[in-house]
C-alpha cells in the first residue's frame, strides 16, 4: 500500500485531472483509431468524465475511506452495549486489466480508485493501447504517485497470466464474456477476488406514452457513439406493435445518413457469426444496407436494425459489440419486463415514456441500472 494518508493520496490523484486537461489534445490523437475517428468522442466520452471522477476523489475520497462508527439507535436492545465500526482497508496488490474501447476513462478511474484506497496497482493495457496506457501512468507519476505504487505491464495476455500466477489480491476486468471466463478459470485456482464487467445486451423500452422522436434520436446516438463499442449501448428495442412504425419511420432515415462504422478486429468474428445466424433464422435487415461480403472485405458496418427477431434468439441476447439493434414487438409493453429480465447480459436498460409509466416499468427490471428517457 502507498505510505501516504488517505487525504494526501486523494489530493494527489485529484491533481491528475489538470494533467489530463492539459494533455487532452494529445490523448485524443493517441486514441484515434478506425473505430474512433472523431476526437470529440474521446473528449466527451473519456476525458471529461475521467476528470470529473478524479476531482470527486479529491473532494470526497478521504471521507468515504474514513472509519465510520455506527449509530447505537438502530441496534437490537441486546446489542446496546456493543460498539461497531466500519473500517476500510486496502486489498494490497490490485491487477487492472485494461479495455480497448475506453482505454482512458475505464482504466483511469479504476487506477485512481485503487490508489486512493491505498493499494498497489499492476496495470495491463489492452493490446493496441500501450502508448495511451503509458501516458496515463505518466500523469499519475507527475502528480506524486510513486512508480512502485503503479506498475505498467506489457499488453500481452501472458503478462496478465503471469501476474495472476505470481499472486495478486484483487483482479479488475472490463471485457468480453470469453475473456472473463478465461480470467475466472485461472483466478479460481487461488480463490482470488475479482470484479468483472463483461459487456451487455441492453434494451430500450418504448412505452406508448414515449416521445418517439426522442427515442429515435437517442438510439441513433447510442448506435453510433464510439463506433458502437459501448457496453451499455442499445442492442434491443422493445415496443408495442402499433408503435413500431412510429419509431422506425424516424430512425431508419436517420441511420441512413451515418457512414459505415469500423468494427474492432477482435469483435469481427463474433459479429459475423451472430448476424449470419440471425439472417439464417429469418431476421431481416430493415435498413437495407447490410452486405456480408462488404463487411468481410472492409471490417465496416452501417448501423443496423433487424426485424423478425425472436426475443429468445441469440442475436437478441448476445454481447454483440457492433451497432446492431434488434426490434422486438410486443402486444403490451409490460411484456418487455420478462424479455429484459431473461437476458444474461442485462447490464443496463432505458425506458422511454411518461415519468409515471416508465418509472413503474423500470422498477420491475432486474438490471444494473435503468435510465429514464435517455441512454448511456
Amino acid at each position: 500500500p502507498i505510505s501516504l494518508t488517505s487525504v494526501e493520496r486523494c489530493r494527489r490523484i485529484s491533481r491528475v485531472a489538470s494533467v489530463v486537461a492539459e494533455s487532452g489534445e494529445l490523448w485524443a490523437e493517441l486514441c484515434r483509431r478506425d473505430w474512433r475517428e472523431d476526437q470529440l468522442t474521446t473528449i466527451s466520452g473519456e476525458l471529461l468524465p475521467l476528470c470529473g471522477a478524479l476531482k470527486w476523489i479529491g473532494r470526497r475520497g478521504a471521507s468515504v475511506l474514513a472509519d465510520q462508527r455506527l449509530s447505537i439507535w438502530s441496534r437490537p436492545i441486546w446489542l446496546w452495549g456493543v460498539q461497531n465500526q466500519v473500517c476500510r482497508r486496502p486489498h494490497g496488490q490490485v491487477l487492472i486489466l485494461g479495455s480497448w474501447n475506453y482505454p482512458i476513462l475505464l482504466v483511469g478511474t479504476q487506477i485512481a480508485q485503487a490508489l486512493a484506497a491505498g493499494n498497489q496497482v499492476l496495470f495491463k493495457p489492452a493490446a493496441g493501447c500501450e502508448e495511451i496506457g503509458g501516458e496515463l501512468a505518466s500523469a499519475f507519476y507527475q502528480c506524486g504517485i510513486p512508480q512502485d505504487a503503479l506498475r505498467v505491464l506489457d499488453s500481452s495476455a501472458e503478462a496478465a497470466i503471469g501476474a495472476i500466477d505470481q499472486g495478486v489480491d484483487l483482479i479488475v476486468l472490463t471485457g468480453s464474456a470469453a475473456t472473463g471466463r478465461a480470467v475466472f478459470k485461472q483466478a479460481s485456482q487461488s480463490l482470488t477476488p475479482m470484479i468483472l464487467e463483461l459487456s451487455g445486451c441492453d434494451a430500450v423500452v418504448a412505452c406508448p406514452t414515449a416521445d418517439f422522436q426522442r427515442v429515435s434520436d437517442c438510439i441513433e446516438f447510442g448506435l453510433a457513439f464510439n463506433g458502437g463499442a459501448t457496453c451499455i449501448g442499445p442492442r434491443r428495442l422493445i415496443v408495442e406493435n402499433q408503435d413500431a412504425e412510429k419509431i422506425l419511420g424516424r430512425l431508419i432515415p436517420a441511420l441512413a445518413k451515418i457512414d459505415p462504422l469500423a468494427i474492432h478486429p477482435a469483435a469481427i468474428p463474433s459479429v459475423t457469426q451472430l448476424i449470419q445466424r440471425a439472417l439464417d433464422q429469418g431476421a431481416n435487415d430493415l435498413t437495407g444496407r447490410f452486405s456480408m461480403s462488404e463487411f468481410q472485405k472492409t471490417g465496416r458496418i452501417p448501423p443496423l436494425v433487424f426485424g423478425g427477431v425472436d426475443p429468445k434468439s441469440e442475436i437478441a441476447n448476445a454481447d454483440i459489440f457492433a451497432p446492431v439493434l434488434s426490434l422486438l414487438k410486443v402486444d403490451e409493453i409490460h411484456q418487455s419486463v420478462e424479455i429484459v429480465n431473461q437476458c444474461q447480459y442485462r447490464l443496463a436498460a432505458s425506458v422511454f415514456g411518461s415519468l409515471r409509466e416508465s418509472s413503474a416499468l423500470a422498477d420491475q427490471l432486474v438490471v444494473g441500472s435503468v435510465t429514464i428517457n435517455d441512454l448511456i
